[in-house]
């Protein structure tokens, strides 16, 4: 074994194309494989299709090392490693859909030359059912903790590297470490159960931490404290630390919901109700809605009222809205006979047609127009460096609804605004 590999990567959405680029950046050869030919068409010519900072440049950089292809077969003949990035929506039943591993799996046939390197979010006990299956199939579960807007620098400077293996898998296991060395990363080497474990553990008790800030907030706006002060003092804890206390409308994403969804899921199948995450599912609901509560307060009856949404994403710096508050917003908004228009630097356009008929802007000031409130819902940078004089002369009420705790509570009420924060 040498110290580059060639390497297959199957599915390059997110996951998969942050994967290939920053693989190919530590000098490896990558053959990415998707089923969407538009989307590989794009790639070979250069365009990223996804919003992500740092990944075009890293895209272009590596061009020489990367090979995409729609082909399973090249793929197969040309790398032993093969990281499945593929998608493991939620069923109706609220079971993962492990469709696409399958038919990974399936377009594998006999081999025994290939070891899967499970970085899709599968459920616990996914890799030894595959085992079981395919005894001769080598498999690593490698979970991936990326965060959407920073990906790139998460996995090039990663907190920890997770690697499970069962017995008989430990050659395949070494390999996946070395490739992982030039980061000098803390390695955690266990079972594939246990990594499985550690990914959906991980992100659920984040969410936890989300969910019970928030309920910090709502109780501190009824006792007059506020929140950002608590959270502040909360973090300097050395065992509670400052990162995921930020109150606001609540978590969204490809990550958070599915996963917390499926741990609870998967205790539900073995008899087990796991009653803090269901808690956390129901306060992160809520937290969405208690925003047409404070346009309620000021304004009223909102039928027929204007209600400006600032932001589309469910963080700043991607343009993914899967389980975004904005959607929830709008359709309330909608349900309560508002009009709503919505501005998003980076998103909107993949909204249209996703907001309950909310009218797409293309500038905050086209958003604002004789708006009888405005609700910033993603706390992208530009929006702390608005002229707020002139949002005001454009709104016919100047009501700021600051989701994030983002903006200047004290200038924008100097500006003469009616500020509602979360927990303040």
């Amino acid at each position: 074994m040498t110290d580059r590999e060639s390497i297959g990567v199957i599915g390059v959405g997110w996951v998969g194309l942050v994967t290939a680029a920053c693989l190919a950046e530590l000098g490896h050869e990558v053959w990415a494989r998707d089923i969407v030919s538009d989307k590989i068409d794009s790639l070979s010519r250069g365009e990223v299709p996804i919003h992500e900072p740092g990944l075009p440049e890293l895209v272009a950089k590596n061009e020489s090392r990367l090979n995409f292809t729609t082909d399973m077969a090249p793929v197969l003949e040309h790398t032993e490693l093969l990281f499945v990035c593929v998608d493991t929506p939620p069923t109706y039943s609220g079971d993962a859909d492990l469709s696409r591993v399958e038919a990974v799996i399936a377009e594998l046939g006999d081999s025994s030359d290939h070891a899967l390197v499970m970085k899709s979010t599968v459920p616990v006990g996914t890799g030894r059912a595959i085992q079981r299956r395919r005894d001769a199939l080598g498999y690593v579960s490698n979970p991936e903790f990326l965060q959407e807007g920073s990906a790139v620098e998460d996995f090039m400077k990663p907190d920890r590297v997770v690697i499970g293996a069962d017995d008989g898998w430990a050659t395949f296991a070494d390999r996946v470490q070395t490739l992982y060395a030039p980061l000098n990363a803390p390695v955690v080497r266990t079972d594939v159960a246990s990594a499985e474990m550690i990914k959906l553990a991980s992100n659920a008790f984040l969410a936890t931490k989300i969910s019970f800030i928030n309920e910090i907030a709502n109780v501190s706006e009824e006792l007059g404290a506020d929140v950002s002060e608590v959270a502040r003092g909360m973090g300097l804890d050395g065992r509670i630390g400052p990162r995921f206390l930020r109150a606001g409308v609540g978590f969204g994403g490809s990550c958070f919901p599915k996963d917390v969804q499926a741990l609870k899921q998967l205790a539900g199948n073995t008899g087990y109700h796991f009653q803090l995450l269901t808690a956390v599912v129901e306060v992160n609901e809520l937290q969405k809605r208690r925003t047409i509560g404070k346009l309620q307060k000021h304004l009223g009856s909102l039928v027929g009222k204007d209600i400006a949404l600032l932001g589309v994403a469910f963080k700043p710096n991607t343009d993914d809205i899967r389980e975004a508050t904005s959607l929830v917003l709008s359709g309330r908004l909608a349900g309560e006979g508002a009009s709503v228009r919505v501005y998003d630097p980076v998103a909107a356009a993949k909204a249209d047609g996703m907001l309950a008929g909310a009218q797409i802007c293309d500038s905050v000031l086209e958003a604002v127009e004789d708006a009888d409130a405005a609700v910033l819902v993603t706390e992208w940078p530009e929006f702390a460096e608005l002229d707020w004089a002139e949002v005001k002369r454009r709104m016919r009420v100047p009501l700021i609804v600051d989701g994030r705790n983002f903006l200047d509570r004290d200038a924008l009420v100097a500006a003469g605004f009616t500020y509602e924060g979360i927990g303040r």
